[in-house]
């Protein structure tokens, strides 16, 4: 089964997906089995792996070191070319539609698409969108982008739905990592009614309310990330997890 299809089946069974990032400059060997522990017991469907900058970290150690301590589906979450590696089991082959960046829009997956065939890693055409969060992000200014801005959904509808269009599999909403507020209920209702593809939302998700809302909102798949960073937080897992798995219940 294709990583793609393995989170449909999940989002059908459980009514959306849960996906925890891990950034390889900030995921330590002395942390990763506890971490990886936690996320197996509180049943988080798969990990994405990634982030804007890669400064101290080693995609493919990170990667193995993965690999060693849990069987979830790894998934790149690359912040450009040099953010692929054949250890991993799918890539979100990300076009930042929210953008004008000709470079982030087919650019670099020129340059990719060679190796991601090469290294036999299952790509997953992904319609990346920033949202607003007031405050400026890290994939705002390396993207050199300008956001949706919060209160605009019907700019984001469009551009999900230009997406969609395109043959995109997957629509992100992202409002940036660490980032302020979250994408607004109001843009993901918007979207997810809009859209027949599965919506994504990500960024400043800091409550299981908060994801439970957004599932509620119509969003499919859940992403958090900075959240989990600090070791005192991962006892909320499981709780997270539960919020979005409504339908397992």
């Amino acid at each position: 089964m294709t990583v793609y299809n393995y989170l449909i089946d999940k989002i059908e069974q459980q009514g959306a997906a849960y996906l925890v990032l891990i950034d390889p400059d900030k995921f330590s060997e002395e942390n990763a089995e506890v971490f990886l522990r936690h996320c197996s017991e509180a049943k988080v469907d798969a990990l994405l792996v990634g982030g804007s900058l890669l400064i101290n970290g080693n995609l493919d150690n990170c990667l193995e070191l993965i690999k060693k301590h849990s069987t979830l589906p790894c998934v790149l979450f690359p912040g450009s070319v040099n953010q692929l590696s054949a250890k991993a089991d799918a890539v979100l082959f990300i076009s930042l539609i929210s953008g004008r960046n000709a470079e982030h829009l087919i650019g670099k997956h020129v340059i990719a698409s060679p190796i991601i065939r090469q290294m036999k890693i299952e790509p997953v055409a992904t319609g990346y969108m920033l949202i607003e969060s007031s405050k400026r992000t890290t994939a705002e200014y390396i993207s050199g982008s300008q956001p949706i801005p919060r209160e605009k959904p019907e700019i984001a509808v469009a551009t999900a739905l230009a997406g969609e269009y395109l043959g995109m599999k997957l629509i992100y909403l992202e409002a940036g990592s660490g980032a302020k507020e979250h994408v607004p209920f109001e843009m993901i209702t918007a979207v997810s009614k809009a859209c027949a593809v599965p919506v994504i939302a990500g960024g400043g998700i800091k409550t299981p309310e908060t994801a439970a809302k957004m599932v509620e909102a119509g969003a499919k798949i859940i992403v958090t990330g900075n959240y989990f960073e600090q070791s005192e937080n991962w006892k909320l897992l499981k709780e997270f997890s539960s919020a979005i798995h409504y339908k397992s219940k």
